[in-house]
């Protein structure tokens, strides 16, 4: 075997040994996760790297001490709602921002930009003195208005639709389409792979936000499964138990979609138009 031959064979050694480091570290805190379920308090403080026989135990507490059905609820609508309005404004002012050319389109859509680099905790107070205003405290709306025009999904959609074929468009438009069903009938049945890859993003991001909830859901009966969880490990005695049974709860959602919308993500991420 030749010197370069033994070169290329430890350089590939070398990156399978690397990507399993950087899996086993990417994986361990959800199984770490998962083994903490089956243990009490007190393993889980020791650090007990093994299963128990306290999943039963954790559960119940879990159950006994928590309004599950209502908390998921929640998060569950909250998450939805938020979903569909975001992907759907956000789509459209990327629509709009690379279809339609004007002249301060370029301007307008820079000022947008730039409001990703202003930090949420600048904009905590001025968004729920807005809220009180409108007595949405302590409402699962409040939550959901803040989201709905994504800077980042805007662009993620405008840059995307880079790719869409104008002839489409065109085509549609001398068949006498108007443009609310191109962008409706063409354009999102043409877009679905990158709908399912912003989808997974927002999903993700609207069942895992805790900051905002935080301020504005003042009341257990509107509090999502992120707050629970919080306020258990907060407790003066915390259960963790209970809590990692909690989090592998909340963790099974954003697993089932993500893993049914994986093949759709990866071509949206890339581009892939069809």
């Amino acid at each position: 075997m030749t010197s370069y031959a033994l070169k290329q064979r430890f350089s590939s050694i070398a990156v399978y040994v690397f990507l399993g480091v950087m899996a086993f570290l990417s994986i361990f805190p959800f199984l770490w996760m998962i083994i903490g379920a089956t243990n009490s308090t007190s393993d889980i403080v020791k650090g007990k790297m093994s299963f128990g026989e306290a999943l039963i135990v954790n559960a119940t507490t879990f159950f006994t001490q928590v309004n599950a059905p209502l908390i998921f609820w929640n998060s569950a609508k909250v998450t939805i709602i938020a979903t569909v309005l975001t992907l759907l404004i956000s789509s459209l002012a990327g629509y709009g921002f690379e279809i339609f050319a004007s002249r301060f389109r370029d301007k307008i859509y820079t000022l947008i930009l730039l409001t990703l680099m202003i930090p949420f905790a600048a904009l905590m107070i001025p968004l729920f003195m807005l809220m009180r205003d409108f007595h949405l405290i302590n409402t699962h709306l409040a939550v959901v208005l803040p989201t709905v025009a994504s800077a980042y999904i805007i662009f993620y959609f405008r840059q995307s639709t880079k790719a869409f074929p104008h002839e489409l468009r065109d085509a549609a438009r001398v068949d006498g389409l108007k443009e609310w069903q191109i962008f409706l009938l063409i354009y999102m049945p043409v877009m679905r792979s990158t709908y399912a890859a912003a989808f997974i993003i927002v999903f993700m991001t609207a069942w895992n936000s805790y900051l905002w909830p935080l301020i504005v859901l003042q009341s257990n009966d509107t509090k999502t499964i992120t707050l629970v969880i919080s306020s258990l490990g907060s407790a003066y005695y915390p259960d963790y138990g209970a809590v990692m049974i909690g989090t592998v709860l909340a963790t099974i959602p954003t697993l089932f979609v993500f893993f049914a919308m994986q093949r759709q993500f990866v071509e949206g991420m890339l581009g892939s138009v069809k």
